[in-house]
């Protein structure tokens, strides 16, 4: 059909407004290349876990991939490559824990933040001891342009920061902290809204909920706060005696897709899925395994920090016994020699996880629901059974639950039946695949790649000497100032005085004509 001569006007004039941004967007970006240049940057891992070290690597990756210069100090080495050179950074390892010792430990949300404190203060100080970090330390000098790292529950990891007077980037490896967003952030999240960290909904729809979001946030930063205290009084160390370094920016592990929409600074930039890379090669064994699979397969992980062996017997029967009755083969990531093991089931320590979820056969992912295995999952399309354990693996799981992706079961009350009635469910019903494969393409629909998106705004903040107009002005608030403490005690104070002006004028015209009415009374007698 012939276009119209207004619809030819419109695309002519949209063609060349076209060209014209695109001429501009090219001078502008020769302009910042020249202005930017090759960027000096130092990177602290403190956090010793292997899916923290992931989100980590990735972000670094980027920017040397953009040939910008990264030196790590890092629990995890990987060897060194063009723009990119890593330190060794001995810290104690969380990977490979007792599942039952770890679900004690992390199980209580304040008992967590606590024990996290008090690792994160242990791993500063460790890190800190290094001789190339003590003497940037010991100088307050340094070459570099701008320092990346990871905070956890102490703000211990701005210490370089502070002491060199560099800007500095956080990494959030997990969906949020809510507990420390209010110091990290400058802005808390808003209870009646947004989900905390600690929640097993990932949407307060309910007073319930609203409540335990409440009292999850205050019980939190109680423990935050006492316990911070009373590290500093029994345990002092040198970065208690500098005021925290605030954060230019902040690259988080979320995205709003896979996460309900909340208010988020300007200086926060969600790059949730940034690990994710393009699938390799699977294994030949592993390979022949799934694609002679006729039903397909079943993926089943709990992640590395965890090990799979060291579940209660009960537990692992009534795993082996519902799979061995599914039509579909099992891939299995397991420690050591299992006992009893279904003929449809291969175990591993060790699986390719992002290349097999990629596989096309694969029907179902089992997951406790970890944030990189999870963005795995959308990325791929595919349904996801859940037994959250703790930290944001339960408010994890429910986002996926929400997306009409996924279910949730309790991992320590599982039984062999409700566990093949659920994998049968979401296997047979395809609209737990429709639904996932409708969140993995809005997903992957974003203007900027999230290595992109760590590029720009990492070269944004040196661009713009720390970029401090980024930052909220909540961080030049006193805690009273931002819940407005002093503006409700004026108030107060106005609405005092007009009642207690009132009350006294209305005592003096009241005892003004009862005055006048005394004294009036003798005349008329």
């Amino acid at each position: 059909m012939p276009f119209s001569p207004f619809k030819v006007t419109v695309i002519m004039n949209t063609s060349f407004y076209t060209m014209k941004l695109f001429v501009y967007y090219i001078i502008a970006g020769l302009i910042t290349n020249k202005t930017v240049g090759a960027l000096q940057i130092l990177a602290i891992e403190y956090i010793p876990a292997r899916s923290h070290w992931n989100f980590m690597s990735a972000i670094l990756q980027s920017l040397s991939d953009n040939g910008h210069n990264v030196t790590v100090y890092t629990p995890f080495q990987a060897g060194n490559r063009s723009n990119y050179t890593e330190i060794n950074l001995e810290l104690p390892s969380n990977v490979g824990m007792d599942a039952i010792e770890t679900l004690k430990m992390f199980g209580k949300p304040t008992d967590m933040i606590i024990t996290v404190m008090n690792m994160t203060r242990h791993f500063c100080n460790i890190a800190h001891e290094q001789k190339d970090i003590r003497e940037l330390l010991n100088s307050g000098k340094s070459n570099y342009d701008i320092i990346i790292t990871e905070t956890a529950s102490s703000e211990c990891s701005s210490y370089v920061a502070s002491k060199t007077n560099l800007p500095m980037i956080y990494v959030v490896p997990s969906p949020m902290l809510t507990h420390i967003e209010h110091s990290v952030f400058g802005d808390g999240p808003n209870p009646a809204t947004v989900s905390n960290l600690f929640s097993n909904h990932a949407v307060p729809r309910t007073f319930a909920q609203r409540l335990s979001n409440f009292i999850l946030l205050g019980t939190s930063l109680f423990a935050l706060i006492y316990k911070e205290m009373e590290l500093k009084k029994i345990d002092p160390q040198p970065y208690d005696l500098v005021k925290p370094k605030k954060p230019s920016l902040v690259f988080m592990n979320t995205h709003y897709i896979t996460d309900a929409p909340r208010p988020l600074p300007a200086n926060v930039i969600q790059v949730g899925g940034i690990h994710l890379k393009s699938p390799n090669s699977i294994p030949n064994d592993i390979l022949e395994f799934i694609e002679n699979s006729p039903h397909g397969v079943i993926y089943f992980t709990f992640g590395s920090i965890i090990l799979m062996s060291t579940l209660p017997d009960h537990i692992q029967n009534a795993f082996k016994e519902a799979l061995a009755q599914v039509p579909q083969r099992v891939l299995w990531k397991y420690e050591g020699e299992m006992k009893d093991k279904p003929i449809n089931v291969m175990t591993s320590k060790w699986f390719p996880q992002r290349d097999i979820l990629m596989h096309p056969k694969v029907k179902l992912f089992i997951s406790h629901g970890g944030i990189s295995g999870v963005y795995e999952a959308i990325d791929a399309g595919v349904p996801v059974l859940g037994f959250p354990l703790f930290y944001d693996q339960p408010r994890n799981i429910d986002n996926l639950v929400e997306a009409g992706m996924g279910m949730s079961m309790d991992l320590l009350t599982v039984q062999k039946d409700e566990f093949l009635k659920n994998i049968l469910e979401l296997t047979n019903n395809e609209k737990y695949t429709k639904n996932a494969k409708i969140t993995s393409e809005r997903f992957k629909d974003r203007p900027m790649s999230p290595a992109e998106s760590v590029v720009y705004w990492t070269e944004y903040v040196v661009r713009h000497n720390g970029a401090p107009h980024l930052k909220t002005q909540a961080f030049n608030l006193t805690w009273y100032q931002y819940i407005l403490l002093d503006v409700v005690a004026v108030i107060l104070i106005v609405i005092f005085l007009v009642i207690f002006i009132t009350f006294k004028a209305f005592k003096i015209i009241y005892n003004t004509f009862l005055k006048n009415s005394q004294t009036i009374k003798p005349k008329s007698e």
